[in-house]
């Protein structure tokens, strides 16, 4: 217990104030745009903020270099997880994407996402110098493609692309030849196209040619980001107020509490309310690039730098598809948005960090 108790003196507070603040201010969005019924919405989001805090402490006082041991169970939970969503997992607007245990409702995908960072992060300490050879590239590939095409089929492309992103980033940091990656890409385009004309559904392609054109059907697939555009610019420099927006409240905005919460926020709070959106991550990610900067070992590097990656791809294209600037996508902004699945993982995903940030700073300072 001394020795839990000490690593507070290592706490990163600026993580831990900045994803905070985050927190604090979804919570007080998704009161703001459920004011017909905000009780349900909010109860559930604390019940999981609260047990997200508990796994926040729990994995920061844990030695992160434990986890090495359990990696191949994680893998195999994980795979069982997803396996269970896709035969008996709960329905809902056309995707099969939740377990329901009756008082809850959980998202195996969103806890892919930190199990695969996990994985991945031993995998490339592990083989270290070996990743020069693209068969250990490949190897990982399949590791990583198994998990990404039950998610795919869910149909979840959102989570997917995050598993996919993470991944290629962590690689491209790596020891792999960079002559390897660029084989990689061109793999990609190609498998990009064959997608395209063979595992996409029409929904999904639909949402590609709205991002070109969101006028050519605003009533039908550029409804959502037409109305998202609309709520960002209607908000001014300081907004129109906690519970004021109309595209949010007359409910024009879709997924207000989910994947647009970012253009909620943007309508009721303005260009001040964005700033220090865009503020608090950027003090979130400044601060785990410091944390991977000075990684006392390769896995806890790996694990803090797919940590980063994982919250920076959610980030981009949530925050892009709210602009306007990436197609759409369901994939909700960490920390902001409503769901349980997704805010219990990224407070799991930084308590990991500051696992390896306490541990970097126990080394430094001698104890």
């Amino acid at each position: 217990m001394r020795n839990w108790l000490s690593n507070f003196r290592y706490f990163d507070l600026y993580i831990f104030g900045a994803s905070t603040l985050l927190l604090i201010l979804g919570l007080l969005m998704i009161y703001s745009t459920t004011l017909e019924s905000p009780t349900n919405l909010m109860l559930r989001q604390l019940i999981f903020a609260a047990a997200g805090f508990v796994g926040l402490f729990l994995l920061a006082f844990l030695d992160y270099r434990k986890l090495k041991k359990i990696t191949g169970a994680l893998y195999i939970l994980i795979i069982l997880a997803l396996l269970l969503t896709w035969f008996w997992g709960y329905r809902v607007h056309g995707s099969t994407r939740w377990i329901d245990f009756g008082i809850i409702r959980l998202q195996a995908a969103e806890f892919a996402k930190l199990v695969m960072v996990i994985i991945m992060a031993k995998f490339l300490d592990q083989h270290g110098e070996k990743l020069k050879d693209v068969r250990y590239v490949a190897l990982s590939a399949i590791y990583i493609c198994i998990p990404i095409a039950l998610i795919f089929i869910e149909p979840d492309l959102g989570s997917a692309l995050v598993i996919f992103f993470t991944w290629l980033g962590m690689l491209f940091f790596s020891r792999m030849r960079k002559k390897h990656l660029v084989g990689l890409l061109l793999s990609l385009i190609v498998l990009s196209l064959f997608a395209w004309f063979f595992l996409l559904q029409d929904f999904q392609k639909d949402r590609i040619y709205t991002f070109l054109d969101p006028k050519s059907d605003p009533q039908g697939s550029g409804y959502n980001v037409l109305q998202s555009i609309i709520a960002v610019g209607s908000g001014n420099i300081s907004g129109r107020g906690l519970g004021r927006g109309l595209q949010s409240q007359l409910k024009f905005l879709p997924e207000r509490q989910t994947d647009f919460m970012f253009a909620s926020t943007a309508e009721e709070l303005g260009m001040l309310g964005s700033t220090f959106v865009l503020g608090m991550f950027a003090v979130l990610f400044f601060r785990l690039i410091k944390a991977i900067q000075h990684a006392r070992d390769n896995f806890g590097m790996y694990l803090t730098l797919g940590i980063f990656f994982m919250l920076l791809s959610q980030v981009t294209i949530n925050i892009g598809m709210n602009l306007g600037l990436l197609p759409v996508t369901g994939i909700p902004l960490p920390l902001l948005s409503y769901g349980g699945s997704s805010l219990l993982t990224t407070m799991c995903a930084l308590g990991l960090a500051q696992s390896v940030i306490a541990r970097q700073k126990a080394v430094k300072f001698g104890s």
